[in-house]
């Protein structure tokens, strides 16, 4: 019984996904999920309880901080492990068309399901900072202030390429754009790791 639940969610998401990309935010409706995915509206409502709680689980399986599971590195590999982790939330983001619609309708939206999604990714966000700043032996004021830099530069331009192909002539819209701007993340990382590990 669980797994037909668990089936049937998944169903219904991917049917919300798809219906977001191919007819925009705003004309998905509960009646059009429930077509897509061929079941009734009440099941939707008594899985989710409503449209914006099918949103909020989508964004919840697919959300990359969310869903973020470090394995804690040495000091030797944190370098590595930073730039791994933020060049993965490049792929992830740009490569999950519906995720950066729901990215854009959360940044213009305030309600009690887009201040949980928040509310998770700010633990899980302090308990990387955490983890960094005791690992490199860094202020973790310091730790805040660039994973936030890093973090909203990507999400910002990430969003931002569907509409604008250029920015500071770097092509945001080619893969060659992104390897650029991943080396400028890489070249932040080692100076102040640098600057972090001579303290």
């Amino acid at each position: 019984m669980e797994k037909d639940r668990e089936a049937t969610e998944k169903r219904i998401l991917k049917a919300a996904g798809e219906i977001i990309i191919e007819n925009g935010f705003e004309k998905t409706g509960i009646n059009a999920v429930a077509a897509r995915a061929e079941v009734s509206k009440m099941l939707i409502y008594r899985y989710f309880g409503s449209m914006d709680g099918l949103l909020a689980t989508y964004i919840r399986h697919h959300d990359f901080w969310i869903n973020f599971s470090p394995d804690v590195p040495t000091i030797e590999y944190l370098g590595d492990f930073l730039k791994q982790m933020f060049r993965e939330q490049i792929t992830q983001l740009r490569k999950d068309k519906t995720l950066k619609k729901l990215y854009r309708w959360e940044l213009s939206a305030s309600n009690p399901m887009i201040t949980e999604l928040r509310e998770k990714r700010e633990e899980k966000g302090v308990l990387l900072i955490e983890m960094v700043s005791k690992l490199a032996n860094s202020p973790k004021r310091e730790v805040a202030s660039m994973a936030t830099l890093i973090n909203a530069a990507i999400s910002y331009l990430v969003l931002l390429e569907d509409f604008c192909p250029i920015y500071n002539e770097i092509p945001l819209q080619e893969n060659k754009g992104w390897e650029q701007i991943m080396e400028g993340i890489d070249l932040l990382i080692d100076k102040w790791l640098e600057k972090a590990l001579k303290s």
